[in-house]
C-alpha cells in the first residue's frame, strides 16, 4: 500500500484562514478512500492539538528551532479518522488567534523557525527517525509553510523520499531575511538565484518550487497563469524551468460539507426541490435587517477583502448597485479601508446592504443558501472554492475569468444559454465597466424566472467532488516510482 504524508499548516475544522484548510481536510481522506495509506503532518497549534482524538506521544526530542523540548504526537482526526502527526512545541505553537500574525496584524518575527520546523520534522520522518514503523513514500508538501520539505530531504543524499509540492496561492511566497538561514540550518550553497534566494532574501515558496520532484497548482488556468510575468510574482522563470514538472489540478469540494440539503443553511433544498431556496433567501434577508421586498437579486460576498479578490471593484460599483435595485450581503475581513467602506455603506443603506466584519462558518452557509448570486470579482484566483460551493447551492457565480475561476464557469452568454451550457456570469477585464456589465447581465437574467431556474439546477448538477481530482494526484504520485 502506498503510503502518503501531507504537511500543512491549516486543516478544516481546526485551523482554518481560507481554503488551504479546506483543502486539506478533503483530498487526504478522498485519496484513503482510493486505497492509499495517508496521514498528515500538522503543527501543534492549540485548536490543533485540542481538536485531535486520542493524542499520544511518538519520540521527544530537543532542543531545536528555538525550542527547548518537541514531542511528536499522533492522532486521528475528528471526522475523517485519518491520522495525523502533530509537533507539540509550546514556545513555537502555543499562541491564540490566526496561526501566522499577532493581534496587531503583524507576522510573527519567529515564522521562518515555526515553519522551517515542520519542514525538518517531515524530512527525518521520511528517514524514519520520527515516525518508527511508518515510512512515507511521498511526501506531499502544501504552501509556503511547508516549502522547506524537500530542501531538508535534499540534504540527505541518502534520501530517495519523493516529494510533490502544491502551489496554493503564489502571492504568499514567504520571505525572510537571507541572514536567517543560519537558524535555518542550511548550506551557504543553498543562497544562490538557483537555490532558496529571492531578491537578496530567502523565500519557502521558491525553496519549494526549486527542490520538489513535482509541482502541482489547483487549478489547470493557474498552472498556465503563474509562468507569466503577470501571475508569476517574480517566480515565472524558476516555473517555466520547471514546466515539464508542473501540473493543475483541479481542487474539489467536500459535498458532505457544503450541502444545500443540510438544514444548517436553513431551509434545505436539492436539485429536485429547489422551493426551499426562496425561503432560505427570507431568512438571510430577516437575519440581516435587509427588506423582503427588494425586485433585483440578492448578491453575496464571502471572502477576504482585499485588492486581489476584486473587493476594492465591488466597493466602486455600490452605487450602481443602489441604483439597481438590488441588495448585498458581505462577510469577510481584511483591509481596514475597505471594511471601513462596506461598513459605511451599511449604515447609510441598511435596506440593500449589509455587511458583517470577520468569519463565521455557520453564516457563510446561510450566505450561500440564500443569496441569488455569488460575487468572486477576483484580480487572480488559483482555484477559488466558494464559486464551486455557490454551484452546488443554485447561488450563480459572478467571477473574473482569471485561474480555477474561469476552469469552473460558465458564462451566461446567448450561445451558452442556447446550447444549455451556462452556470453563471464571467467577465475578463478587472474594470468596473466589465464588472458592472456582468452584474447588469446577472439582473437581466434574473428578470426571466424561467431561464434563471434552469440555469441553477445545471449549476447544481455540476460535479467538482475529489473523485477525479483524487484519481489524478494517485496516477501522479505513482509515477514518481
Amino acid at each position: 500500500m502506498m503510503r502518503i504524508l501531507h504537511v500543512a499548516a491549516e486543516i478544516y475544522p481546526l485551523v482554518k484562514t481560507g481554503g488551504l484548510a479546506d483543502i486539506v481536510a478533503s483530498l487526504p481522506p478522498a485519496l484513503a478512500k482510493r486505497g492509499l495509506d495517508v496521514r498528515l503532518l500538522l503543527p501543534g497549534f492549540p485548536a490543533i492539538l485540542e481538536g485531535l482524538v486520542g493524542l499520544a506521544p511518538v519520540i521527544r526530542f530537543g532542543p531545536a528551532f528555538g525550542a527547548a523540548v518537541i514531542t511528536i504526537r499522533i492522532g486521528r482526526m475528528p471526522d475523517s479518522g485519518l491520522h495525523a502527526y502533530v509537533i507539540d512545541a509550546p514556545f513555537l505553537y502555543q499562541r491564540e488567534g490566526n496561526p501566522y500574525v499577532d493581534a496587531k496584524g503583524h507576522d510573527w518575527s519567529d515564522n521562518h523557525r515555526r515553519f522551517a520546523l515542520l519542514g525538518w520534522v517531515a524530512a527525518h520522518m521520511a528517514s524514519g527517525e520520527l515516525s518508527p514503523g511508518w515510512l512515507p513514500d511521498v511526501i506531499h508538501a502544501h504552501d509556503w509553510h511547508a516549502g522547506l520539505v524537500p530542501v531538508y530531504i535534499a540534504q540527505n543524499p541518502g534520501l530517495k523520499t519523493a516529494t510533490v509540492f502544491t502551489v496554493h496561492n503564489l502571492a504568499f511566497r514567504g520571505i525572510f531575511p537571507m541572514d536567517y538561514y543560519v537558524e535555518l540550518g542550511l548550506p551557504a550553497t543553498e543562497l544562490t538565484p538557483q537555490g532558496i534566494e529571492f531578491r537578496g532574501k530567502i523565500s519557502f515558496m521558491k525553496a519549494g518550487l526549486v527542490h520538489s520532484r513535482k509541482i502541482t497548482t489547483v487549478s489547470p488556468a493557474y498552472a498556465r497563469e503563474i509562468r507569466t510575468p503577470e501571475f508569476g510574482c517574480g517566480l515565472d522563470e524558476v516555473l517555466r524551468e520547471r514546466g515539464d514538472d508542473l501540473t493543475g489540478i483541479l481542487n474539489g469540494v467536500d459535498y458532505a460539507v457544503w450541502n444545500p440539503d443540510d438544514p444548517v443553511s436553513g431551509r434545505s433544498y436539492n436539485l429536485n426541490n429547489i422551493q426551499g431556496k426562496k425561503e432560505c433567501k427570507l431568512a438571510l434577508q430577516s437575519e440581516l435587517g435587509l427588506s423582503p421586498h427588494a425586485t433585483g437579486p440578492l448578491f453575496a460576498v464571502v471572502s477576504r477583502l482585499t485588492s486581489q479578490k476584486g473587493m476594492d471593484l465591488l466597493l466602486a460599483a455600490l452605487p450602481d448597485f443602489i441604483k439597481a435595485g438590488v441588495q448585498l450581503a458581505v462577510l469577510g475581513t481584511g483591509d481596514s479601508a475597505l471594511e471601513s467602506g462596506f461598513r459605511h455603506a451599511a449604515l447609510t443603506n441598511p435596506d440593500s446592504i449589509a455587511v458583517h466584519i470577520g468569519y463565521d462558518e455557520a453564516m457563510s452557509h446561510r450566505f450561500m443558501a440564500g443569496a441569488d448570486v455569488f460575487l468572486v470579482p477576483s484580480r487572480f484566483e488559483p482555484c477559488g472554492l466558494t464559486q464551486l460551493y455557490a454551484l452546488r447551492y443554485g447561488t450563480l457565480p459572478l467571477v473574473r475569468k482569471v485561474g480555477g475561476l474561469g476552469d469552473t464557469v460558465i458564462d451566461a452568454s446567448p450561445e451558452n444559454l442556447k446550447s444549455e451550457k451556462a452556470t453563471g456570469f464571467v467577465f475578463d477585464l478587472a474594470t468596473l465597466p466589465a464588472f458592472l456589465g456582468c452584474v447588469r447581465q446577472a439582473c437581466a437574467l434574473y428578470g426571466d424566472p424561467t431561464t434563471w431556474l434552469q440555469v441553477q439546477r445545471r449549476a447544481m448538477g455540476q460535479d467538482f467532488s475529489w473523485n477525479d481530482s483524487a484519481a489524478n494526484y494517485e496516477s501522479l504520485y505513482r509515477s514518481l516510482n
